[in-house]
């Protein structure tokens, strides 16, 4: 009688284990969320190409008559460079190339004076910083080269002038391989004698230039 009550209850022992372990597999198992993965910052080495357009206005004085000219209008071009990151700097080249409709005139005496700027380009350095993920400020500078036309009484003299420019800009990456920026630049192209006027006419031309882009870094 004894060993039958143990039997009994060893088998109630190890029935309810049994019973226990089947309960235990069938509970869901908490979830656990995945772990976050931050967004990888750009890298901005390699060679690019892009477009850009925007507006420009600054102005043009002329010695003879004297007058002062406001001239303002759209550009747009294309635009190659390079950039080297070490760190958190970049450090590269660009140089673009805008045809440019950036034109304006004055009463001046018997008639009116205009001048005008048809293409422009610039051949530059850009210093940047990339610690904010995907964003990259920059400062830029170089030399800058334009067509610069001025017209009096039907007589027109133009010239290729070659100055500086210098501004700053701000260029996000996404989508890998592309980057979309904005900038500002200001240029300063000089005089030249026109022979559009009286004899030692002086025509000088300064812009300031607000533009966007969009580059493929390859």
């Amino acid at each position: 009688m004894k060993s039958k009550l143990i039997l009994t209850g060893i088998a109630a022992a190890m029935l309810t284990a049994s019973l226990g372990a089947q309960a235990a597999d069938l509970v869901t198992p908490a979830y656990k969320a995945p772990a976050y993965v931050a967004p990888l910052a750009a890298n901005w080495t390699g060679f690019y190409v892009g477009i850009n357009g925007g507006y420009g206005f600054g102005t043009s004085d002329w010695d003879a008559p004297a007058v002062s000219i406001d001239p303002s209008g759209m550009m747009a071009g294309v635009t190659v460079g390079y950039n080297l990151q070490t760190g958190q700097w970049v450090w590269g080249f660009e140089g673009d190339f805008d045809w440019s409709d950036i034109k304006g005139d004055a009463n001046c005496g018997p008639g009116t004076c205009q001048t005008k700027n048809d293409w422009f380009g610039t051949a530059r350095m850009r210093i940047g910083y990339a610690g904010w993920d995907n964003w990259m400020p920059y400062f830029t500078g170089g030399a800058a080269i334009a067509n610069v036309k001025a017209n009096y009484l039907g007589t027109e003299g133009s010239s290729m002038q070659i100055g500086w420019t210098a501004g700053v800009g701000l260029e996000y990456a996404f989508l890998s391989n592309w980057s979309f920026k904005v900038e500002y630049l200001y240029a300063d192209l000089g005089n030249f004698e026109c022979d559009c006027g009286p004899p030692g006419n002086e025509v000088s031309f300064q812009a300031n230039l607000v533009r966007a882009g969009l580059n493929y870094r390859f």
